[in-house]
């Protein structure tokens, strides 16, 4: 199994300071998919994340934040997930039902990246819960 992550995970695993870095960092450890990945999306949401000075209070440099980016891309254990052929059409199934709303096309992207990757998707935004087939495991604030 495969496990898809959302950016908020790939942040809380990167700052020990975020309020989710326990969570994030025990799912790192006893997680049992055989590999994690990530696509352009939760990378590009990372990065722009990671260097803003209203997410984190010492925000990594550009270049630190690129250093952090390949580390994680150099992992054996993390693989980048392309778009399959079936893509798009499993997207504007998810972004066409009758709750969907405007701030959810990106949820609706990594949902539909998962369903036609055959992932799971880890995220602690429990908004992934709507889409229907979606393989979703929601991290638990603890």
């Amino acid at each position: 199994m495969t496990d898809l992550l959302d950016v908020n995970v790939w942040l809380a695993l990167a700052d020990s300071d975020h309020t989710h870095h326990g969570v994030a960092s025990t799912y790192w450890m006893e997680q049992e998919a055989s590999e994690v990945a990530s696509c352009r999306v939760s990378m590009l949401g990372f990065l722009r994340l990671i260097t803003h000075p209203k997410v984190l209070s010492n925000p990594p440099s550009i270049r630190q934040a690129w250093t952090l980016y390949h580390q994680y891309r150099s992992n054996p254990h993390v693989v980048f997930l392309e778009e399959p052929p079936d893509f798009e059409a499993c997207l504007q199934k998810l972004a066409s039902g009758p709750f969907f709303a405007h701030r959810l096309w990106t949820d609706a992207q990594l949902a539909a990246l998962a369903i036609t990757s055959g992932c799971r998707l880890v995220s602690f935004d429990a908004d992934f819960q709507m889409f229907e087939g979606l393989n979703f495991r929601h991290l638990a604030l603890t």
